[in-house]
């Protein structure tokens, strides 16, 4: 936690958690809002496919622009555009015009902003820190967005249901402004750019498939994506599933986030640990969500839901820090876009799949399939046995990493 009063990754990782806080302001309402437009399920995962689809099919340009482009200044740019469209969201909706099209328009406007800048976000990080820090930054950056599922929803679902849903998209609109002015204060080494003819996404392909274990990393943070997309994408279904109103979905949200921040104090410096270690956080995860959907209350799964943020979180970081350390700096911003088609890019699919199968079979139905490649993972961490080699190069990085 040392790292919080530091000049330079302290302001960042005030500034994105708000700005991340922030966003859960938007997707929140904007799940209530299309919700209480059309009452569909399947709406709401098309919601969340408009937010997140932008990342799976601009990931051969973004990442080839956080590795050639300077990332503090990328960022800077795309920030302010990003609180242009959440302040249009806000307006739509206090000028009573809002139609689930529009929103969903909107949201995927702000989408393609935020699929260009999450690979330069995440490789920035490693310029903040020496290199001994990187585990412990990876952690403490997946906690500012654990942070944010745990307190952002509780304090949108307030915000919306004293000042309305107008406010809760402005929030958002500000957080970005907020995200700005810390990168104003952050002064990042200097970055190791890629040539032109270097910078492209499939040079990054060719190098995870000379590394398995990146790819394997990869597969991991997929999985552990597609486990938690019930509770982000459904959550007002499932909380009229359990019968209470439909901004208790900030509860439910934020009770999985409570768990990973909690996971995040515990992993925070530690690399990825045992084989073992990571199948067993996987398997929390892969339990946790199919024991709170089949629950029969809502407070009898909420201590499943937190098992299972833990699990998400514990897993998710493990495999992030470790793709973070086995990748040159000039790649970097490569494997990083690779890391937002994994992660980000994929939910579009998973989100289309949780409202499909919510509408045909219902959310609990749902709850109990999406986990399932997260299960997947952990079996076959637990069958292939010792971890395998890892290449001259990545063993050198990993070390002089941790030294």
């Amino acid at each position: 936690m040392h790292l919080v009063s530091t000049r330079n990754f302290g302001p960042y990782f005030v500034g994105n958690a708000l700005s991340a806080s922030g966003l859960w302001f938007q997707n929140l309402a904007a799940a209530i809002l299309v919700f209480r437009l059309t009452g569909s399920e399947l709406l709401l995962g098309v919601l969340t496919f408009s937010q997140f689809a932008p990342t799976l099919l601009l990931a051969p340009w973004s990442g080839s622009f956080a590795d050639r482009f300077d990332r503090k200044r990328l960022l800077l740019v795309t920030q302010p555009v990003s609180a242009l469209f959440a302040g249009t969201l806000a307006l739509v909706v206090a000028l009573d015009v809002a139609t689930a099209p529009l929103v969903i328009a909107l949201v995927l406007a702000v989408g393609v902003v935020a699929a260009l800048s999450v690979p330069a976000q995440q490789a920035l990080i490693a310029s903040l820190v020496p290199a001994r820090e990187i585990p412990s930054a990876v952690a403490l950056n997946s906690m500012t967005y654990n942070i944010a599922r745990a307190a952002g929803p509780a304090l949108a679902a307030l915000v919306i249901a004293t000042l309305g849903l107008t406010a809760a998209f402005a929030v958002n609109a500000a957080s970005y402004l907020v995200f700005v002015a810390a990168l104003l204060i952050v002064r990042p080494r200097p970055q190791e750019r890629a040539a032109r003819g270097e910078s492209r996404l499939r040079d990054s392909l060719a190098l995870v498939r000379r590394e398995p274990r990146l790819l394997a990393y990869l597969l991991i943070v997929m999985a552990v994506g597609f486990a938690s997309d019930p509770v982000n994408t459904l959550a007002p279904a499932f909380a009229e599933e359990f019968g209470y109103p439909d901004t208790t979905a900030g509860f439910i949200i934020g009770v999985f986030g409570a768990g990973a921040v909690t996971a995040a104090f515990l992993v925070a410096g530690r690399v990825a640990g045992s084989r073992e270690r990571m199948a067993m956080t996987l398997a929390i995860l892969g339990l946790g969500v199919p024991a709170f959907s089949l629950s029969p209350w809502l407070w009898l799964g909420l201590p499943f839901l937190f098992a299972a943020g833990f699990g998400y979180l514990s897993s998710n970081t493990a495999a992030t820090s470790r793709l973070q350390l086995e990748c040159a700096e000039s790649q970097r911003g490569r494997i990083m876009a690779l890391w937002s088609v994994a992660f980000l890019g994929l939910r579009p699919i998973a989100s289309l799949i949780d409202g499909a199968i919510a509408s045909a079979a219902g959310v609990r139905v749902a709850g109990l399939i999406l986990p399932l490649p997260a299960l997947a993972a952990a079996a076959v961490l637990l069958w292939i046995g010792p971890e395998g080699r890892r290449s001259g190069a990545a063993r050198v990085t990993a070390r002089r990493a941790l030294r």
